[in-house]
């Protein structure tokens, strides 16, 4: 009933509403045991047959909810609201939204509740779009609708510079750009489903996240850029979920990447940071991250190709983690990679990989000192501090006089 009373207090203000909605707190895991228990390895089809009535019992009972109080709602499934994806069962894209229904019901007054998470193929079989997919739902249904702003509700009031749980001081962001949250999101923060935020970019879409539990103003999320309150640095990103391979003594010569690589492609493993040295010798060594849950497959073909390659030979390391720092004030302010280098070593640790893009750089350390870094990291760039505090802002005031 919070839910429905939340959304019956915005219809009284005069806000034409579309709500999208996710399964509750634990039924897709229910529903995914519950398979299990009948066959281990289910048909994908049918499994999102399965899981999309998890959604389906929320929008009714939202409607429901609404009626009781005097909220005239109407519940549609992925299918019924005509949200057409590919035919990948359970990671489907979104293709294409036709929203005439949904206008239709708000031309006449009533609040709309779509199940999130789901949709149709071509050939009208229900399909899912993969954990976090109602985020993206609620950001293509706004981007059909033109909506003003697509309102994310989750157990966080808003986007923070780092983890709390890390360094307690951490600040919530009032805002922060798409690029940002995208590189935050694909960077190990769990705030956002990255499709969601790839969305919202591509369609210009303003995002807020505000708390499901608490009222608050949250966190805008949007294209555009401020630049008079924009820090250096927006947030630290990070992820322990990482695993390094490197092979040793391979033949230095074009192609030598792609073969070391295309296997491990092949089996659908994402390969993140790479690094290559030349030696003296004519020989490369070689050496690439992937995800820890993939370490041990990604580890057996290396020394396969290893051994097709003659190289001497391969080391794996699954005891690293990745922070990143990211801040659009990269692209005009120079150093920041020298600040965060410095602090690292000041603290004794030592950097494995790095790589960097237009607003992020990253690094590799050892996973115990992760925590360290990141809180060494957020004190050295001041984000507890309220943006028109940092030296940068203050000058950029100043200069606009």
């Amino acid at each position: 009933m919070a839910v429905a009373e939340k959304v019956a207090r915005r219809r009284a203000a005069g806000d034409d509403m579309v709500v999208v909605v996710s399964a509750m707190s634990g039924e897709t895991d229910r529903l995914l045991k519950l398979a299990a228990s009948v066959h281990s390895d289910a048909p994908a089809r049918e499994l999102d047959v399965l899981l999309a009535t998890g959604e389906q019992a929320t929008i009714a009972l939202l409607s429901i909810a609404l009626a009781r109080l005097g909220v005239a709602a109407r519940s549609y499934t992925g299918s019924q609201v005509h949200i057409r994806t590919d035919n990948a069962h359970g990671k489907a894209r979104i293709l294409e939204i036709d929203s005439k229904r949904v206008r239709d019901d708000l031309k006449h007054g009533r609040v709309v509740v779509v199940a999130g998470f789901q949709g149709a193929d071509h050939d009208g079989n229900i399909t899912t779009l993969g954990r976090g997919g109602s985020d993206t739902t609620a950001v293509a249904m706004a981007a059909a609708l033109h909506a003003d702003e697509c309102q994310i509700y989750t157990d966080v009031d808003g986007v923070y510079t780092t983890d709390p749980r890390i360094v307690p001081k951490a600040r919530r962001l009032d805002r922060i750009t798409d690029e940002e949250m995208l590189e935050m999101a694909s960077l190990g923060a769990k705030v956002l489903q990255l499709r969601s935020v790839e969305f919202a970019g591509k369609y210009k879409v303003p995002l807020r996240v505000l708390s499901s539990f608490e009222d608050g103003p949250g966190t805008l999320i949007t294209y555009e850029e401020n630049d008079m309150e924009a820090p250096l640095i927006s947030g630290i990103a990070f992820n322990r979920d990482e695993a390094k391979l490197t092979i040793r003594g391979v033949p230095d010569r074009p192609g030598i990447a792609a073969q070391i690589l295309g296997e491990i492609g092949q089996a659908n493993i994402n390969v993140d940071m790479i690094v290559q040295n030349v030696g003296a010798d004519g020989t490369t060594d070689f050496t690439f991250t992937v995800h820890r849950g993939d370490f041990k497959t990604a580890e057996e073909m290396l020394r396969r190709v290893a051994q097709a390659l003659n190289a001497r030979e391969v080391i794996g390391d699954d005891k690293i983690a990745k922070i990143s720092i990211v801040g659009v004030g990269m692209r005009s302010h120079a150093g920041i990679a020298g600040t965060m280098f410095k602090t690292l070593a000041g603290e004794g640790i030592n950097i494995q990989m790095i790589s960097t893009s237009e607003i992020k750089i990253s690094v590799v350390v050892d996973e115990k000192y992760l925590e360290l870094g990141v809180r060494a990291l957020h004190d050295a760039f001041r984000l507890d501090e309220p943006p028109a505090t940092h030296p940068h802002a203050r000058k950029a005031e100043r200069a606009s006089r």
